[in-house]
């Protein structure tokens, strides 16, 4: 555990989900796949649709529509749903065959291994201090049995802007009725969870999973109050 900055009293603490209380990279590549041939198996003229044809949708929506970007769950269901207007089938056709796909995406989408270590340590903190889940992806708690720890869950698109946007940040702050300074988030990424939640006045946890060296990092543009590289470390924090 490193500190750089003085900590204030802690009275909440918000998560991030992915990669931050579990390793992501294993369930997206099997999300990925398995969505993607449920995409293919739609109709036969999809059988050849590559995922670098998807990724191709994807950008031109972007482009598009740049706002799309808050919410990954929306994005991807439209660029599903035109990937099958793009080979003739009607508006209802493509929108019934999005969600079918979609369900398969959430479906593999929160089936992860979570550590015990995790289940262990946000039992600990839930009983001392309100606990928030605030996510830029499409996980679900309850699908993953950590819902019980948290107070709620704040999802970029719903409930405002992908982080480092302040918007769930203050939302979090709001719901609890408890002062930024005061709520301590808890992330693995530099510029959405340290730098975003800073800006927004609150503390900064950053959980450094990967041996990374903050004073070398290119997107270390702020520095946290405190990095851990377990996250059982935070039980000493209250």
């Amino acid at each position: 555990m490193k500190f750089y900055r003085p900590l204030a009293a802690i009275k909440a603490i918000t998560f991030d989900l992915d990669d931050t209380l579990y390793d992501n990279h294993p369930v997206i590549r099997r999300t990925t796949a398995e969505s993607h041939a449920a995409l293919q198996a739609f109709h036969p003229a999809l059988r050849d649709f590559t995922p670098q044809a998807y990724q191709a949708l994807r950008d031109e929506l972007l482009l598009r529509e740049p706002e799309i970007y808050h919410d990954v769950s929306e994005w991807r269901r439209r660029s599903v749903e035109l990937a099958m207007l793009n080979i003739g089938l009607s508006a209802a056709d493509a929108t019934a065959g999005a969600e079918q796909v979609m369900a398969v995406f959430h479906q593999w989408r929160s089936q992860v291994e979570m550590p015990d270590e995790t289940h262990q340590t946000l039992k600990i903190l839930a009983e001392k201090v309100p606990l928030v889940a605030v996510t830029n992806g499409n996980a679900c708690p309850e699908k993953m049995g950590i819902a019980d720890y948290f107070r709620f869950t704040l999802r970029a698109g719903p409930d405002g802007r992908a982080k480092p946007w302040q918007d769930m940040y203050q939302l979090a702050a709001q719901r609890l009725n408890i002062a930024p300074q005061h709520i301590l988030h808890v992330g693995d990424d530099l510029t959405t969870d340290v730098a975003g939640s800073l800006r927004c006045g609150m503390q900064a946890c950053w959980i450094n999973l990967r041996q990374g060296n903050l004073m070398q990092i290119a997107d270390a543009r702020l520095l946290p109050h405190v990095e851990i590289s377990q996250l059982a470390s935070l039980t000493s924090l209250l």
